[in-house]
């Protein structure tokens, strides 16, 4: 089984930034995807970004610009940099990884952007 771990996330001014980081571990044989989705209080489930391991991104058109997936050399961490972080970031984030869709999720790991 794959396994995610994530990281990174806390309590942060509005506009600051904050890095949150997802180890995986377990067989990536059916591995091509991974990303971070997040549930917002009051809010519906969003995908936030998603990589492949050929390295092409995609953004959530309410992140756009101001946060950026990467990944290591290895592709067995993924981060999200989050920069100019608003309140409505707010949420706990969760790290994914499949073939296609994040099927495989960890823990999540909470985000609050307050004052």
């Amino acid at each position: 089984q794959v396994q995610l771990v994530e990281s990174g996330g806390g309590l942060v001014q509005p506009g600051g930034s904050l890095r949150l980081s997802c180890a995986a571990s377990g067989s990536f044989v059916d591995i091509y995807l991974m990303g971070w989705y997040r549930q917002a209080p009051g809010k519906e489930r969003e995908l936030v970004a998603t990589i492949t391991f050929s390295g092409r991104t995609n953004y959530a058109d309410s992140v756009k610009g101001r946060f950026t997936i990467s990944r290591d050399s290895a592709k067995k961490t993924v981060y999200l940099q989050m920069n100019s972080l608003k309140l409505e970031d707010t949420a706990v984030y969760y790290c994914g990884a499949g073939y296609s869709d994040l099927t495989y999720w960890g823990q999540g790991t909470q985000v609050t952007a307050s004052s």
